[in-house]
């Protein structure tokens, strides 16, 4: 009997490229403040979001997501043929099926294989570490990673406890083969006793059964919320700079999910990084956006200068499930 062959040592990967893309409109505090009776100023201070943007009624996950992937595979010098992997993490795409990958592929001409991941706000940091395993163990050369939600077609605008919170857009990653390591074991996990914390107000089936429900918007409970984002996830970073061999130190910059400046702040504090180290504030301008919030975030201080290529950066995502994912990575 014959013995499958599989790859007896490993490749290593890294980010090759990145892009983003956010939608052209822009929404500042103060349009959505009467719905909620609240103010700029509150919002600010809760949250430290000034505004964000939201993609027009015509503009779709996929759409968001090919201008974000262009903008990738420029930055990694390689064309759409050479993807053999699409990965979409989004939890806005609106149709159960088909998934938003494949589509998406299409739109370069592409048969890659393609499918969608459900993360929500670690969404992207899950799908890095499924191409970096793809590439290591072969089975693909380079995989196109986009993080895109289009999360103001899933909010209560009337809702005070989440209405302010979210925006729009799409950040992508290629992901490739490398002469060294580029991306840091993954340290992730869930928590799904605590489903409730972040959720769809109902499900699909409920609303089939009864129209007079409202729309299953996304709600959180915030303060439990921030409460585990801070002590909890502060403690799954440093895993992941001990799984990498990293000190805070070593770091570049400091680059987590987006979704409350003071959970940002406090997780900067907790693990003791240095006063000086570039972290990721994204929020302030384009507010959480879920799954796309890293890479959008990551692609922003990279084409601003804000730090350089080649440096080390802490990912970390969390959020509904509860999820969470974070690993080191080396900046393309």
């Amino acid at each position: 009997m014959s013995a499958i062959t599989v790859p007896t040592e490993l490749r290593h990967a890294r980010i090759t490229g990145t892009g983003s893309h956010r939608p052209e409109r822009v929404v500042p505090n103060s349009e959505i403040v009467e719905a909620i009776d609240s103010s700029d100023e509150w919002i600010r201070e809760r949250s430290g979001i000034e505004s964000r943007h939201r993609a027009a009624p015509d503009e779709s996950v996929v759409d968001m997501s090919e201008h974000a992937s262009r903008a990738a595979l420029e930055y990694a010098g390689i064309d759409a043929d050479q993807i053999d992997v699409v990965i979409v993490a989004t939890v806005t795409h609106p149709y159960q099926t088909p998934a938003a990958a494949p589509e998406l592929a299409a739109r370069f001409g592409s048969r890659a294989a393609a499918f969608d991941l459900s993360a929500a706000c670690a969404g992207f940091c899950h799908a890095l570490s499924v191409a970096n395993d793809m590439v290591r163990v072969g089975s693909a050369e380079h995989v196109l990673v986009v993080g895109v939600e289009k999360m103001l077609d899933f909010t209560d605008p009337e809702d005070r406890g989440s209405a302010f919170i979210f925006g729009d857009g799409a950040g992508a990653a290629i992901v490739s083969p490398s002469e060294t390591p580029g991306i840091g074991p993954t340290v992730w996990g869930s928590d799904g006793d605590k489903k409730s914390l972040i959720t769809s107000r109902s499900s699909w089936m409920e609303l089939a059964a009864d129209r007079d429900l409202p729309w299953p918007a996304i709600i959180m409970e915030g303060p439990s919320v921030f409460r585990w984002a801070v002590w909890s996830m502060a403690k799954e970073a440093q895993r992941a700079l001990d799984a990498a061999g990293v000190r805070a130190e070593d770091l570049a910059a400091f680059i987590p999910h987006q979704a409350n400046v003071r959970i940002i702040d406090q997780m900067a504090k907790e693990l003791g990084l240095p006063k000086d180290l570039p972290v990721a504030r994204d929020i302030r301008t384009t507010a959480n956006t879920s799954g796309a919030s890293v890479p959008l975030a990551m692609d922003r201080m990279l084409r601003d200068g804000e730090v350089a290529s080649g440096g080390l950066a802490l990912l970390i995502g969390f959020g509904a499930g509860l999820v969470w994912a974070a690993q080191v990575v080396t900046l393309p």
